[in-house]
């Protein structure tokens, strides 16, 4: 494996944890499903640095960002564009909108039109827009960061499961220790905020790196482990929707995007490990046993990690 892309992964992780203090594990969480072409939702309460995280990425990869506040009256021509008379030239002119960027924050999604989220949501899907009956591809990189306030759900619009899968993961970053939180008011004090990060990468060494990552060698036996362990989220007494199809790719793409930031050319079991929980989490439904019983999505996914025996054979390549 070329060294040159890995340093290039690990100094924007490096970069970034100089901004967001005590949340590495986030960091590189968030960076792997950039690098597997993946979407990404944070759900988490209000000042934890959600916004900062993405901010932060976008500046270290010298990416250009739009971040979008979502409320009830933004509306689809604010995130997709709109075409308006120009009368010196007899004709409309389209004036392109948020989504024209190579990394979009959707600041808290749930609080806008299922209308607008769709429109989103289907950018994300399809890598492109239609406006007027033209369409236009998102730039490449082109990544969705989106945040919601779990908490602060009334009133507010959450997204359906169907669209929850668009996402390659769903995270949470928790309060900051007291050590970290302590650093966090000492650094904001002396200036050390996301203005003052250094741009480590651009986006063509970005694609370089995802193109890097795409090229991991996942053995048969990996594959065959990351479909039991979905279909198991599917045979669960407990849950009444398990993970799609699209989950598994997005098990497989985020254990690829794994074991190359550890510096390996091919894939093990705990590289599936450490991504499964946040591949699945938002893709299962609990249903009415579990409520009662008190049953987490945590608590199934544990289990089903437990018990789902990892394969022996993982590293010899397939004989062409």
């Amino acid at each position: 494996m070329s060294n040159v892309e890995r340093q290039n992964a690990m100094a924007v992780i490096t970069e970034v944890s100089k901004a967001v203090t005590g949340k590495d594990d986030c960091i590189r969480k968030v960076f792997a499903a950039v690098i597997a072409g993946g979407h990404v939702l944070i759900e988490d309460v209000p000042g934890v640095g959600k916004t900062t995280l993405a901010l932060a990425l976008s500046r270290a990869m010298r990416l250009k960002e739009n971040r979008v506040q979502f409320t009830p009256d933004v509306m689809p021509s604010d995130i997709l564009g709109f075409s308006m008379y120009k009368k010196e030239l007899d004709q409309f002119e389209y004036h392109p909108g948020s989504i024209a960027c190579n990394l979009f924050l959707a600041d808290e999604i749930n609080r806008t039109s299922p209308k607008t989220q769709s429109a989103l949501l289907e950018v994300m899907e399809e890598g492109a827009w239609t406006v007027d009956g033209v369409t236009r591809k998102v730039m490449n990189p082109f990544i969705v960061i989106a945040t919601q306030n779990p908490k602060g759900s009334a009133g507010t619009q959450l997204l359906p499961e169907s669209q929850l899968d668009r996402f390659m993961i769903c995270m949470s970053m928790g309060y900051p220790v007291l050590q970290d939180e302590v650093a966090i008011a000492k650094g904001r004090n002396n200036g050390i905020s996301v203005d003052s990060m250094q741009e480590v990468i651009g986006a063509k060494e970005l694609v370089d790196i995802k193109n890097k990552v795409a090229q991991v060698y996942v053995h048969n036996n990996i594959y065959a482990y990351i479909v039991k362990l979905v279909q198991a989220t599917r045979d669960n007494p407990y849950v009444e929707l398990g993970v799609s199809p699209r989950g598994t790719i997005a098990c497989s793409r985020m254990a690829m995007a794994t074991a190359f930031m550890e510096g390996r050319e091919y894939c093990i079991p705990e590289d599936v490990e450490k991504v499964f929980k946040d591949v699945a989490s938002h893709r299962i439904v609990m249903n009415t046993k579990a409520r009662v019983s008190k049953i987490s999505r945590d608590d199934v996914l544990t289990e089903i990690l437990g018990s789902v025996q990892q394969p022996a054979t993982f590293m010899e390549r397939s004989q062409k």
